[in-house]
């Protein structure tokens, strides 16, 4: 891999390109990514940094897409002060209103693994992240220790488990890492619910953003995050609002 250096905001861990891989996102095309050193001592604050310059975590691994004139994956956040939900969003808080969210810690857990077994099998049946699913593949990506804080939000009702939602925390803002849910409750749209509940929770918090990662058009599933108003995109090297109905430019 070739080593670059990043010289934003202070920030210099070193970078290291890969070489040319299939695009895990949408088939037929290939990518390249940029990861930050792994050895680099990260934080929250770090991170956040990180994250405002479009970068994003997976397990350990701090990465950014770097595939040349392709610029499809998009990051995007929502600004939580001026969030405003739809018709649709609103009828979903009224109709998860008996579910009861639970904060805990980062720690492997049973339940959640049997859960989330379940959701990758009904959601990527056939794919290799289906196949390799066991408790090591589970903690290596979602629970893993990598120098911040990372909270399991449950979604309950009663004593029943219905999803969680695993969400980074940091000093201005939340990051939603992964949602997993029970495949059978599919009327309560449990990932769109598990959004709002982040949004509401970075707004408790006094925090400004709650980031989603990336946002990919032709990406069926993406699309959900298209949904949420106002949303911000990081285009051209800066944070624009997303206007609905207007066309925008990706390569600005």
């Amino acid at each position: 891999m070739n080593q670059h250096r990043q010289r934003s905001r202070g920030i210099q861990p070193s970078l290291y390109l890969t070489g040319v891989h299939p695009c895990s996102y949408l088939p037929g095309l290939s990518a390249r990514t940029l990861f930050v050193d792994p050895l680099a001592t990260m934080d929250g604050l770090l991170y956040e940094r990180l994250l405002g310059i479009g970068f994003r975590r997976s397990g350990s691994h701090v990465y950014r897409p770097a595939c040349g004139p392709c610029l499809r994956c998009v990051p995007v956040r929502i600004p939580v002060e001026r969030f405003v939900p739809n018709r649709s969003q609103r009828r979903n808080t009224q109709l998860n209103a008996d579910v009861t969210l639970v904060e805990r810690p980062a720690d492997f857990d049973q339940e959640h693994f049997g859960l989330y077994e379940a959701y990758v099998c009904d959601r990527h049946p056939g794919s290799s992240m289906a196949d390799t699913i066991d408790a090591k593949s589970y903690r290596d990506f979602l629970i893993r220790p990598w120098g911040g804080e990372t909270l399991l939000l449950e979604l309950r009702l009663d004593k029943q488990l219905l999803g969680v939602a695993v969400t980074d925390c940091l000093p201005g803002a939340l990051s939603a890492v992964y949602t997993y849910f029970n495949p059978e409750l599919a009327k309560r749209a449990l990932g769109t619910y598990a959004v709002l509940r982040q949004i509401y929770l970075a707004h408790q918090l006094g925090l400004n953003y709650l980031y989603l990662g990336y946002w990919i058009e032709e990406c069926r599933k993406m699309s959900y995050k298209n949904g949420y108003r106002p949303l911000q995109a990081f285009i051209g090297g800066r944070w624009r609002e997303y206007v609905r109905g207007e066309p925008i430019d990706w390569q600005l």
